[in-house]
C-alpha cells in the first residue's frame, strides 16, 4: 500500500477507534446493511448500488470530525496533483480562465506544447478539436486539453485585434510546472526568488534559481513564501536543507505511538553566508513554514512580514484499489528549536493538536545563537510588516462592486488584452485605457460612477498596469513594476542591503 505525506492540507483531529464487542459490531454491521438495503429498493430517487457505497465512504470520513479529511477518486487525485501540488502531467501547458462567456489563454508556460504550437497568453479559444468552448466551465475545457503525451488536439482561437481565427495542431507532453515561475535582481545585488509551490521538484528549481542568481552578480536574497499554502513534505525539507548545513536538523516528525523520524539537511547551495530573508504572511502555510522555521532556528535567514498561518500537521495519503486515495493526519511537524507551528484556528478540529502551553502567553523558544524565537502556532517574523491601511476611495470602490467584483476584474483583463500588441518595456498608463475600462463597467451595468472610478484612480492604475504587463511581457517584469509598493519586500531589501554577512542582517533586523 503506497502512503506519501503530505503537508500541504494538515487535518486537525485524530482518529479514534473505540474497542467494540463482538455483539456491538453485528449489530452496527446489520443495520448499515438493513439501511443501505432499504435505501436501494425503496428510496424514490433509487442510486445504483456503487454509488451508495461511495456515498457511504465519503460519509464516514465526513463524520471524522475533520474539515480536512477526504476520500479521493482517480478524477480528484489528477486535479490535485495537477492544480495543487503542480506536479508533472499530460497536456499543452498553459493555464485558461473563463472571461464572461469566453475562455482565455491566462499563462502559457515557457518551452511547452502550447508555446511550440504558436499560442501566446490572451488568446481566446474558441474550439478545441471538434467542441465549441465557448460558455463551457473551465474544468470542461481544461478536459478536453488534457490528454496523454503524443497526442495531438486541435484549437481554434483568436488573437486580438485579428477579427478571423487561427488555428493550429498542439502536440500534447508531459507537463511540469515550475516552483519559481521567474527570479529578479532587485536592489544593490539582491536575488529574489517567489516559491510557489512545493512539488516533486520544488527544491531542484530553487537550487537552479539560487545558482543563476550568484552567477548574475545576486550578493543576498530575498526567498518569498507569500500566500504560498505548502505541498509535498519532503520537497519542504529538501528545500530548507538547501540553505543549511549538511546534517543540520531541518524538521521533525511524530507519529502516533513511533519515534520520531528526523529529517536533515543533505544536498546544499553554495552561496556561502549570504544573507536571506524570508517573507511570510497569513498565506504561509505548512510546507512553506517548515522552510521559514528551520531558517529561523538555526539564525539562516531574517523572517519578515506577518505571522505565518500556522499548519503543523502532517497528512498519510493511502492509495485504495480502484485508484483511490484516503487522506488522514498520521502525525506533526517541529522545527529544529522543538517549536510546533500548529495554531489554534477554533473549531476546526481536536484540540489535542494545539500545544497546551499555546494558549494564552506565547511560548518562546532558542535559535541556534540564543535569540528569542515566537512559538504557539506560526512562524512570527523578526520584523513585522503589515500592509498599508485600504484607502477611503478603494473602500468606496470595493463596496460599490459588492459580489461583482469578479466582473471589474474581468473587464480590467479585457482592456489589457486590448493594448497588449502594443505594448514595449518601460510602457506608461494611458488615459484611454480607464476611459475604456470605465465604458466597459457601464456597459456591463456595474454599479460604479465615474467619481467613485476616478477617486480610486491610483488602485485601477495598479491593476491595469499589472494585467497590462503580465500579459504582455510576463509575471517577472508585471512583478518588477508593482515592487515598489510592496510594503514587506521594500524593507527586506533596505534591511538585507546594509549587511555583508548574515550575523549583520540578523542584528540590523532585529535592532531596527
Amino acid at each position: 500500500m503506497n502512503r506519501r505525506r503530505i503537508a500541504a492540507l494538515p487535518l486537525l483531529c485524530s482518529l479514534l477507534v473505540a474497542p467494540l464487542s463482538a455483539q456491538s459490531r453485528s449489530a452496527t454491521r446489520d443495520l448499515f446493511g438493513q439501511v443501505l438495503g432499504l435505501v436501494a429498493e425503496t428510496a424514490v430517487d433509487s442510486l445504483p448500488l456503487d454509488s451508495l457505497y461511495e456515498r457511504a465512504a465519503r460519509g464516514l470520513v465526513a463524520q471524522l470530525n475533520d474539515p480536512y479529511a477526504a476520500l479521493l477518486s482517480p478524477k480528484e487525485i489528477a486535479d490535485f496533483q495537477r492544480n495543487t501540488l503542480g506536479n508533472r502531467y499530460a497536456g499543452i501547458g498553459a493555464q485558461i480562465r473563463s472571461q464572461g462567456d469566453h475562455v482565455t489563454l491566462f499563462r502559457v508556460y515557457d518551452d511547452s506544447p502550447a508555446a511550440k504550437g504558436g499560442l501566446r497568453q490572451g488568446d481566446r479559444i474558441l474550439t478545441v478539436d471538434t467542441v465549441n468552448v465557448s460558455g463551457l466551465p473551465v474544468a470542461k475545457v481544461t478536459s478536453y486539453l488534457l490528454g496523454p503525451p503524443g497526442t495531438d488536439v486541435k484549437v481554434v482561437y483568436q488573437r486580438v485585434p485579428e477579427a478571423t481565427s487561427r488555428t493550429t495542431v498542439v502536440h500534447r507532453g508531459e507537463i511540469r510546472i515550475p516552483a519559481v515561475p521567474f527570479t529578479l535582481l532587485l536592489g544593490d545585488h539582491v536575488g529574489y526568488v517567489p516559491i510557489q509551490r512545493f512539488n516533486q521538484t520544488a527544491a531542484l528549481d530553487v537550487q537552479a534559481a539560487v545558482s543563476q542568481l550568484a552567477r548574475d552578480g545576486a550578493k543576498r536574497y530575498v526567498l518569498d513564501l507569500r500566500g504560498n499554502g505548502g505541498g509535498d513534505l519532503d520537497a519542504a525539507t529538501a528545500m530548507a536543507g538547501l540553505f543549511l548545513k549538511p546534517g543540520q536538523e531541518v524538521a521533525r516528525v511524530k507519529h502516533r505511538g513511533q519515534a520520531p523520524i528526523l529529517y536533515n539537511a543533505e544536498q546544499t547551495v553554495s552561496i556561502g553566508d549570504a544573507p536571506i530573508a524570508v517573507l511570510v504572511d497569513g498565506g504561509t502555510a505548512s510546507a512553506s513554514e517548515i522552510v521559514a522555521g528551520s531558517l529561523q532556528d538555526h539564525d539562516r535567514a531574517l523572517v519578515v512580514g506577518t505571522r505565518s498561518f500556522g499548519k503543523g500537521l502532517v497528512q498519510t495519503q493511502r492509495v485504495l484499489p480502484g485508484g483511490w486515495a484516503l487522506r488522514l493526519t498520521t502525525g506533526k511537524w517541529y522545527t529544529p528549536s522543538g517549536r510546533s507551528i500548529q495554531a489554534d484556528h477554533g473549531g476546526l478540529g481536536d484540540e489535542r493538536f494545539i500545544e497546551s502551553d499555546s494558549v494564552g502567553a506565547r511560548p518562546i523558544f532558542r535559535s541556534d545563537a540564543g535569540r528569542e524565537v515566537i512559538g504557539g502556532g506560526g512562524v512570527t517574523p523578526e520584523r513585522v510588516i503589515r500592509p498599508d491601511s485600504i484607502a477611503k476611495s478603494e473602500t468606496e470602490l470595493a463596496r460599490a462592486l459588492g459580489n461583482r467584483q469578479i466582473e471589474f476584474q474581468d473587464a480590467v483583463y479585457e482592456v489589457a488584452r486590448s493594448v497588449q500588441p502594443t505594448i514595449h518595456s518601460g510602457f506608461e498608463i494611458q488615459p484611454a485605457w480607464r476611459d475604456s475600462l470605465f465604458a466597459r463597467l457601464e456597459k456591463a451595468k456595474l454599479p460604479v460612477t465615474r467619481e467613485q472610478f476616478d477617486a480610486a484612480r491610483e488602485v485601477v492604475d495598479r491593476l491595469i498596469d499589472g494585467q497590462v504587463a503580465g500579459l504582455a511581457l510576463g509575471d517577472g517584469e508585471a512583478f518588477r513594476r508593482q515592487a515598489s509598493h510592496d510594503k514587506a519586500l521594500t524593507a527586506a531589501i533596505e534591511l538585507i542591503d546594509r549587511a555583508s554577512t548574515q550575523r549583520q542582517f540578523l542584528a540590523s533586523g532585529i535592532k531596527g
